[in-house]
């Protein structure tokens, strides 16, 4: 794992080992805590246009990016119990989303890859 996310791991087991918090942070809970944090960051673009989305005020882009190292935190944590090596596991998603959404068939198209025709099926 790259040097900074294990350090940054690292410090997540010091803090929660200080706080006696290890038997509260089973995966189950820490996926649960994850969610919700996804859902607080996203809340943030609830009833935003796509151009404000793309244009957030500085101090509600320091919100956006506090909700945003909540669940980079809590998916460290997720990681850490089950033993995952998350940097080598979005190396591999990356394989499989190459393959899934080649560039030639997928240009300018947000279709999901089960809609995308393949030529080898004759669609």
């Amino acid at each position: 794992m790259n040097n900074d996310l294990a350090s940054l791991t690292q410090s997540l087991r010091d803090f929660a080992k200080a706080r006696d918090w290890e038997p509260f942070h089973s995966p189950k809970n820490l996926a649960s805590a994850l969610t919700v944090e996804a859902s607080e960051l996203l809340e943030h673009f609830q009833w935003l246009t796509e151009e404000q989305s793309r244009n957030l005020a500085a101090p509600k882009k320091a919100e956006v990016a506090a909700e945003a190292a909540d669940v980079l935190l809590y998916l460290l944590q997720l990681c850490d119990k089950l033993q995952i090596d998350l940097l080598e596991a979005a190396r591999l998603k990356m394989v499989v989303n190459a393959e899934k959404y080649p560039v030639d068939r997928v240009r300018g198209s947000s279709q999901k890859y089960t809609e995308i025709s393949d030529p080898n099926r004759g669609e």
